[in-house]
């Protein structure tokens, strides 16, 4: 079981930690039990909240001792340096292998601690040019959803925090684990990290019926056919331009942005769930040929499949995989 540990401190954003407990903190029956989840303070007690409310947190730093994920959901007044007990904490957390993780403002915390000095960065928009200002060691990135170094990983507002987390359960567990936690939450499709932050309009609380679920099940049914936009806006009854219109302003993203990363969801679930030959696995998640496969996995994720499925089954030990193939 991977432990997840929120630290939250007086003035707590509850949105930011609940984008955390939701992803971490929920025991889905139909999903093998992945993770535990605490939430941890300095002081153990009331801690009061941003939303009028105060929450009672029982354990204290010492929590941080023996968990996998620290996450910080958001850290105000920003300009407030942690005290010396929680910045050792984190730096021996960090030091130990623990993983890192802010959303929104927490990046200043770990800032602070001197963890990101050399690092790429974010955090929200509205905050990135203090981040810079205060820190100039750490390189901050303003445009993107979130960054991921593997010991640690900042993200841009609260929404984007939700993208992170997926993230992390995506390398952690795999895509198809990701998947369904995404589907739970009535989440629309995972927002890789280089997408910009400002310029993607807020998530829907849920997408309406003119795309979800009878149009995006039913091509995600079909992902291996040859799907158009125009074949999905004749299945919804609309014209192509006006699907469009719906999927930027619902999901963000393109019809065609949107099947392309369907696409490449489906085949990590196959490379991590078999031992089918690359070109199989192409033609089942629609992308074609084991060149193109190559060539869509390289530009979205940084790798190739077959070192993608090397390392997704180091991970979760299922045995050998097939040998690399060429590098694209």
């Amino acid at each position: 079981m991977h432990r997840v540990t929120a630290l939250v401190r007086p003035g707590q954003s509850t949105f930011e930690l609940a984008c955390a407990a939701q992803v971490f903190g929920i025991q889905r029956p139909e999903l093998p039990a992945a993770y535990t989840f605490g939430v941890c303070a300095e002081h153990p007690g009331p801690v009061p909240t941003r939303a009028g409310y105060d929450m009672l947190v029982t354990d204290g730093l010492d929590a941080l001792t023996h968990t996998d994920t620290v996450i910080i959901p958001g850290w105000l007044p920003p300009a407030d340096p942690p005290s010396p007990a929680v910045t050792d904490a984190l730096r021996r957390a960090h030091a130990r292998g623990a993983r890192l993780v802010s959303i929104c403002s927490g990046a200043f915390a770990l800032a602070h601690a001197g963890l990101l000095d050399g690092r790429t960065a974010t955090t929200h928009w509205g905050l990135t040019a203090e981040l810079a200002a205060r820190f100039p060691h750490v390189h901050v990135d303003p445009d993107v959803l979130y960054v991921d170094h593997g010991d640690l990983a900042t993200s841009a507002g609260a929404g984007a925090g939700i993208d992170l987390c997926i993230h992390l359960v995506r390398r952690d567990q795999g895509a198809r684990h990701a998947a369904h936690i995404a589907r739970a939450m009535v989440m629309p499709p995972h927002r890789e990290g280089g997408q910009l932050q400002y310029t993607a309009p807020p998530r829907p609380a849920q997408i309406d019926g003119t795309l979800a679920p009878p149009l995006l099940d039913w091509a995600t049914a079909r992902l291996a056919e040859p799907l158009t936009v125009e074949t999905m806006a004749a299945r919804a009854g609309q014209s192509a331009r006006t699907l469009t219109r719906r999927f930027i302003d619902q999901l963000g993203i393109s019809p065609g942005q949107w099947l392309l990363a369907q696409r490449i969801a489906a085949a990590q679930d196959l490379l991590e769930t078999s031992d089918l030959p690359l070109d199989a696995v192409a033609r089942r998640s629609g992308l074609s040929s084991a060149t193109n496969l190559r060539r869509r996995f390289h530009t979205a994720l940084g790798t190739t499949p077959g070192a993608y499925r090397r390392a997704f089954r180091g991970r979760t030990a299922k045995g050998p995989a097939p040998a690399e193939e060429p590098a694209p």
